[in-house]
C-alpha cells in the first residue's frame, strides 16, 4: 500500500494488525501512532470528541500495548474507557451499550502468547472494512495528524469500564432464557479472555460445569488448550464423563464443541443446526453465509432444507459484509466464528455456544449423532510454512500446476489455496467425495509448494 509520504506500508491483515509483540509492526510506539490515527479517522468523519472502548486478552504484552494505545487515544483528544480483560465480542457489545464512537481490542486471538494484535471497531461494534483500515494507514503519514495535538481540557481522559463486564455477562445470561443444559458440560477457556465470564456464566445457567484452561499467567494463552488444541478438551470430556465439551480461543470470538465420544462439532455443524432453528423462529433471512473453507456437505444438507448458502472470503468481517448484502441473518466459518445478526455484529463464541445449546434443546437434537448425520466430504487442510507466500503464489509455474490440479477436480471436488493473513503460511484445502483423490492431489500440491519454497 502506498502511503501519503510515498512509503509502502501494509499493517493490516485479515484481522487487524498482528505481530510478535514489541517487535516489527507491533511496538508500543506503533500502537500509540495507530491509536492517534484511529482518532483522526473518527474526527474526519464528524466525531468531535470520540469515546473509545478498549479491551484486551490475557497476554503479558497486553498491559504494555493497552497503555500505549490509551496514551495515543487521549493524546489525539479521545476519551478511553478501559474494560480490562474481556472477550473481543464483549468489547463490541460494550460499544453499543454505552454509545461509544468505536473500540479497540488488543489481542492476537488464537496465536501463541508472544504475539499480540490491535483491531478497531466502529460505533456499531463492527470490525472496520478494508477501505477504512487503508484510510487509517494513510492518516499515519498525514502531516495534519502530527499537528493534531489537543491541549488542556481538549486532551482525553481515561474511564473505568469494569461495569461493562458484568453488563455483558447479564446479557449473555438472557440469551439462554429459562432453559438449562442437562448433563455435564466441560468448558475450555484457553487461558484467555473467556476466563472471567465463561465458567460463572454456564454455572449460573444450571449446567454441571467443569472448567479447564482457566489459569492464565500471561504466557500460556492457547498453549495446548482451546480451539487450536481440541485434544485437550477431548481428554477432559472423557476424564470427567462430560456430555458435551465447549472450547474457545484466546479472545473468545470462536467456539467449537466435542461430543461425548470426543468428535469435534465445528462451525459447519453449528451453522447446520442454527439455520434450522432460526428458520423455525422465522428469523433466518435469505439463507446462510459461509466462507470458502466450509465443507461442501453444508450446502448439500442445507439444500435439502431449501436453505441457500452464500460463499465469501475467510474472515468474520467478510461474513458480515456478505450477510448484509444478501440480507442473511446467519453466517460463520468452519473455524467457529458464528454471527447471528439478531444478537451480535461480530463473532461471539459465548453467544454462539449458548444459542447452539438452546437450538439443540428446542429442535430436539441428539448431539451425539450430529457428526454421523452431517456426513462431511473428505477434506484435507494443510498449513505450509514458507519464506515468501506472495512470491510462491504469484509464480507462473505454480499457477500452471494449480490450474492442472483444478482441472483434475472439476465436477468432483474443489481446491482452495490461500496465504495466511497473519502468519508466514500457505494454506491448502482439498475436498472431494473420493478420499484417495483428496490425498493424492493434496500431496502433489504440498510437494510443489515445498519445492518452490526451497528454490526461493
Amino acid at each position: 500500500m502506498l502511503t501519503g509520504s510515498g512509503r509502502v506500508r501494509c499493517l493490516f491483515g485479515t484481522d487487524g494488525v498482528r505481530d510478535v509483540a514489541n517487535r516489527g509492526m507491533l511496538t508500543p510506539e506503533m500502537a500509540l501512532h495507530l491509536a492517534r490515527a484511529f482518532v483522526w479517522w473518527l474526527v474526519r468523519r464528524g466525531v468531535s470528541r470520540p469515546r473509545v472502548v478498549v479491551g484486551r486478552d490475557t497476554r503479558r504484552s497486553g498491559d504494555m500495548l493497552e497503555a500505549a494505545t490509551m496514551a495515543g487515544l487521549m493524546s489525539a483528544g479521545a476519551d478511553a474507557l478501559t474494560v480490562g480483560v474481556l472477550p473481543t465480542p464483549g468489547v463490541s457489545f460494550a460499544i453499543g451499550s454505552v454509545g461509544a464512537s468505536g473500540g479497540v481490542v488488543i489481542s492476537a486471538s488464537h496465536n501463541p502468547a508472544e504475539y499480540n494484535g490491535i483491531k478497531f471497531f466502529d460505533s456499531q461494534g463492527c470490525k472496520l472494512s478494508d477501505e477504512d483500515e487503508a484510510s487509517i494507514e494513510e492518516y499515519m503519514d498525514d502531516h495534519l495528524l502530527d499537528d493534531w495535538r489537543p491541549t488542556g481540557a481538549s486532551t482525553g481522559v481515561v474511564g473505568d469500564g469494569a461495569f461493562l463486564r458484568e453488563r455483558y455477562q447479564h446479557w449473555l445470561e438472557s440469551l439462554a432464557g429459562e432453559h438449562t443444559w442437562p448433563g455435564r458440560l466441560v468448558v475450555d477457556c484457553a487461558h484467555g479472555a473467556a476466563v472471567p465470564v465463561a465458567g460463572p456464566l454456564f454455572a449460573l445457567l444450571g449446567a454441571d460445569t467443569v472448567v479447564t484452561g482457566d489459569r492464565p499467567d500471561g504466557l500460556n494463552i492457547n498453549e495446548d488448550v482451546g480451539v487450536m488444541h481440541m485434544s485437550h478438551l477431548v481428554g477432559c470430556v472423557k476424564e470427567h464423563r462430560g456430555q458435551l465439551g465447549v472450547a474457545f480461543d484466546g479472545d473468545a470470538d470462536r467456539v467449537l464443541f466435542v461430543d461425548r465420544q470426543g468428535r469435534t462439532l465445528d462451525g459447519d455443524v453449528l451453522l447446520w443446526v442454527l439455520a434450522r432453528w432460526l428458520r423455525r423462529r422465522g428469523t433466518l433471512g435469505s439463507g446462510v453465509v459461509a466462507t470458502v473453507m466450509s465443507n461442501m456437505a453444508l450446502e448439500e444438507h442445507l439444500g435439502e432444507e431449501h436453505i441457500p448458502v452464500f460463499r465469501c472470503p475467510v474472515g468474520d468481517r467478510y461474513v458480515l459484509e456478505t450477510m448484509k448484502r444478501e440480507e442473511s441473518q446467519l453466517g460463520g466459518e468452519q473455524s467457529g466464528h458464528i454471527i447471528i445478526r439478531e444478537f451480535v455484529s461480530t463473532g461471539d463464541g459465548l453467544c454462539s455456544a449458548l444459542l447452539f445449546l438452546r437450538a439443540c434443546r428446542e429442535l430436539g437434537e441428539d448431539v451425539d449423532t450430529l457428526v454421523d448425520r452431517f456426513a462431511r466430504y473428505p477434506q484435507i487442510l494443510r498449513n505450509l510454512h514458507v519464506k515468501d507466500k506472495r512470491r510462491i503464489l504469484e509464480d507462473d509455474n505454480w499457477q500452471v500446476f494449480l490450474n492442472q490440479a483444478e482441472a483434475r477436480m472439476q465436477g468432483v471436488g474443489r481446491i482452495l489455496v490461500r496465504p495466511s493473513g497473519t502468519e508466514p503460511l500457505v494454506r491448502i484445502l482439498v475436498e472431494a467425495k473420493d478420499p484417495t483423490l483428496v490425498q493424492a492431489v493434496s500431496d502433489d500440491l504440498e510437494a510443489r509448494i515445498c519445492a518452490l519454497n526451497a528454490e526461493n
